[in-house]
């Protein structure tokens, strides 16, 4: 029986990535695609105001990056947080990546804002701070390639951290067995972070972006955080016997 996964997709590519990436939707699926868990994935473009129908059902809700802010004021973030609300509150378990755990956080009670850190690019590495048991392949420490200028600042008070770095203390975190967020992208490749770099090599300054450009030597982990996000989905908590 296949997972079913709803990708609420936040953004639209830049025209000169299209051709090779198609959007942050189907980046996922490719990704999916290579870990063990079967899963189906159907792409709803929330930019565009394109929502599941009421009478679709799905296991998670998966919401991705966006070069928007998560405490941007546009209409279709505020549809968004409704939607997300209302699914929260029937108990659905959500996912969220970069954009999406930023604006998760927010909704949720936490804070999300542009980070005085600056830009994180390239790759980094996190150092795990929580086990659970859908954490499987086991890690101690965690890498993935990253872009953002905006971090969580403050977690929803019923969150768990599960990984930090001294540059971002809230690289990812999960809400008991509901919602499970990252800041990184395990999503990307090589060459897509590669590209965003050189079409923001300004607005970052030398400095950065060489050395966003030279971590990309550095391998990372987002395979295994694709089978994590599908062991949480499919966890199903023992319970309690009283």
């Amino acid at each position: 029986m296949s997972l079913r996964i709803c990708i609420l997709e936040t953004d639209n590519l830049r025209p000169e990535l299209v051709d090779q990436y198609q959007g942050y939707g189907q980046m996922f699926k490719r990704l999916f695609s290579q870990q063990p868990i079967a899963a189906e994935f159907t792409i709803y473009n929330v930019v565009q105001g394109d929502y599941p129908s009421d009478d679709l059902t799905f296991d998670a809700y998966l919401v991705t990056g966006s070069k928007a802010d998560s405490f941007g004021t546009d209409p279709w973030i505020q549809t968004l947080k409704e939607y997300l609300l209302t699914r929260y509150k029937r108990g659905d378990k959500l996912l969220g990546v970069c954009f999406g755990h930023q604006l998760l956080a927010l909704l949720l009670g936490g804070k999300s804002e542009r980070a005085s850190q600056g830009w994180g690019v390239g790759t980094h590495n996190y150092k795990l701070a929580a086990k659970a048991p859908w954490m499987n392949p086991v890690r101690e420490e965690l890498t993935l390639l990253i872009s953002h200028q905006d971090q969580v600042t403050s977690l929803p008070e019923n969150a768990t951290v599960i990984a930090s770095s001294d540059f971002c203390p809230y690289a990812a975190y999960h809400i008991n067995d509901q919602v499970l967020c990252f800041q990184g992208h395990p999503e990307f490749i090589h060459d897509y972070s590669r590209a965003l770099l050189e079409i923001r090599q300004q607005a970052l300054g030398e400095q950065v972006y060489s050395k966003g450009i030279a971590s990309l030597e550095s391998e990372h982990h987002g395979a295994t955080v694709a089978e994590w996000m599908m062991r949480f989905v499919a966890h199903k908590p023992e319970s309690v016997k009283g």
